[in-house]
């Protein structure tokens, strides 16, 4: 398949009338111009270079306000397909890319090119004619002319990195000047394409993902906000002016900020103070008595099989979520990712923090060997060993309920120390799931250790994770968990690991296992130590005083 599937050609009624490209596996950005006789039959986009999908029908979702002339500023339209493409989408190049001066590549339809044909063109200057549009002038005087049916095509530099799309082209023979609408322009009119575009150098994703994440809840909740003040608070008095007539939209203010402002600290810092406006921190929102500063690390499916994870790293400072990287990737990647982004996410934190390490994963992953994985290429020491690491799981920790009654429960160890025992459940158990419920809900169990891995003790592990039992503790390996009366190796796991827990203060257990895992690395038969593979699930939702949302936008 091409590297460059992502162009589009659009059909109204069954005859081309241009070009596109897709930007989301739902999504393909055109001309308004080009669907604009939609009206008078079905519009079709179609792939040229992945013939295998065939024609996909699609709607206008977003219009960007053109009004039929060609000098209208708007021209530009957001498609929605019936269904999502295996196709990896365009990816964009920082704004002013195109003035590198290298040839812009646009594949467009012009008649007799049903398959498509390719244009070379060059930026004339960064000027804009009419605050709207790039002059494009042919790179030589032979190629192909930017005719009827490039409209919509998308202007890309040799490395496929996409600068903007093609807005206006000549049907006149010979004339080798056309119009391109750079990505920042385009932007005005769909604003979620601001977090697909990067900043020039000043930037970087995470910081550009919050920024629009916090613009469209603040669009949501009504929020009723002073642009020009916002920026004036993010740039500093001695900042670039703002445009002298100032800005019409939180929107504007925060696309302004993104590709015109060259502090590095501007986006931040918009993005810091729009979030106090969206979030002013109450004091129940203070952090835990334990002090923790959580770096989270949370994999699902992505929906695309069970070998693509959606990886979101993010790390807690004064009490405030700050996301770090979001990315989908083949589940053998996760790991390097993740040690990449992690060492990334110790630099969120203020210096004094006692980071940890939280790994937030679905129920089926939990026994993933997390702790035993690497810090980085350059050091084998295991993050486990390297930094207190706990687990939880994923709809135990967004759920509301829950969420509520573990509070509850933290509260209450806080009011007795030392209370906190070991409750046991025994590989092989022949209790019932039922009765482990009365009987870990009667006693109060704040702490619960499984003598089985969860695969092994399967409807066990889910009554301590449906209940708010703050801990639970098991052996990653070990006993299969079948029925036995002999003591087993699950057996001899939870006896030697009641004297190390028992009585502890529930808020230092994560330092105390990551003690545990350094003694069973340093100890002369490592994979021998008993404490080898323990893992530990700590959850107290004082330390992650944010709601868990979505870190990633909707067409991303």
């Amino acid at each position: 398949m091409s590297r460059a599937a992502w162009h589009a050609r659009i059909e109204c009624g069954g005859a081309v009338s241009g070009a596109g490209f897709l930007v989301a596996p739902r999504t393909v950005l055109t001309c308004a111009h080009v669907v604009q006789g939609q009206e008078y039959g079905p519009l079709t986009v179609s792939f040229p270079n992945c013939r295998d999908l065939g024609g996909l029908a699609a709607t206008v979702a977003v219009h960007g306000g053109w009004s039929g002339g060609w000098s209208d500023p708007g021209d530009l339209a957001v498609l929605e397909l019936d269904r999502e493409v295996p196709l990896s989408p365009a990816r964009f190049a920082p704004p002013g890319a195109e003035q590198s001066g290298a040839h812009l590549v646009a594949y467009g339809f012009p008649e007799g090119y049903g398959e498509g044909v390719l244009a070379q063109y060059r930026a004339v200057s960064r000027t804009l004619i009419a605050d709207e549009w790039l002059q494009l002038e042919a790179a030589s005087a032979h190629g192909q002319p930017l005719a009827g049916g490039f409209s919509g095509a998308a202007l890309a530099l040799p490395d496929d990195l996409v600068v903007g799309m093609v807005a206006q082209a000549s049907d006149e023979t010979g004339v080798r000047i056309g119009r391109m609408l750079p990505t920042e322009v385009m932007a005005r009119y769909w604003y979620d394409l601001g977090a697909l575009v990067p900043a020039p150098e000043t930037d970087t994703p995470a910081a550009t993902e919050r920024l629009h994440t916090l613009v469209r809840r603040a669009e949501a909740a009504g929020l009723d906000c002073r642009p020009d003040q916002l920026y004036r608070d993010a740039v500093g008095l001695l900042g670039p002016e703002p445009p002298t007539a100032g800005f019409a939209s939180l929107r504007a203010a925060a696309a302004y900020v993104q590709w015109q402002v060259d502090d590095p600290e501007a986006v931040p810092g918009f993005a810091d103070r729009l979030a106090e406006l969206l979030e002013p921190r109450p004091e129940v929102l203070a952090p835990a008595a334990s002090d923790w500063t959580p770096i989270v690390v949370e994999l699902e499916r992505s929906g695309e099989g069970q070998e693509q994870v959606t990886v979101r790293v993010s790390a807690y400072r004064e009490g405030q979520r700050r996301p770090v990287a979001t990315e989908r990737l083949p589940r053998g990647d996760v790991r390097a990712y993740v040690q990449q982004r992690v060492d990334d996410a110790f630099g969120h934190l203020a210096q004094d923090a006692e980071a940890l390490l939280t790994f937030v994963l679905p129920r089926e992953w939990l026994n993933e060997p997390v702790a035993h994985w690497e810090c980085g290429p350059e050091d084998s020491t295991p993050l486990g060993c390297a930094h207190p690491l706990v687990v939880t799981e994923r709809s135990r920790h967004r759920s509301a309920r829950l969420r509520h009654q573990l509070a509850g429960k933290w509260r209450s160890l806080e009011g007795s120390p030392g209370r906190a025992m070991l409750h046991r459940v025994d590989c092989g158990s022949p209790e019932r799931p039922l009765s482990l419920r009365k009987r870990l809900r009667e006693e109060d169990a704040d702490l619960a250790g499984f003598g089985a891995p969860p695969a092994a003790a399967e409807d066990h592990f889910s009554v301590g994770l449906n209940l708010p039992v703050p801990v639970l503790l098991w052996p990653r390996t070990g006993c299969a968990g079948t029925g036995h009366a002999d003591p087993c190796a699950g057996s001899a796991f939870l006896d030697a690991l009641s004297p190390y827990v028992d009585g502890v203060p529930p808020t230092d257990l994560p330092r105390r296992i990551w003690q545990l895992r350094e003694e069973a690395a340093a100890d002369e038969d490592p994979d021998g130590h008993w404490a080898r593979d323990v893992q530990l699930l700590w959850d107290d939702p004082r330390c992650y005083p944010e709601p868990p949302a979505s870190l990633h936008t909707p067409v991303a």
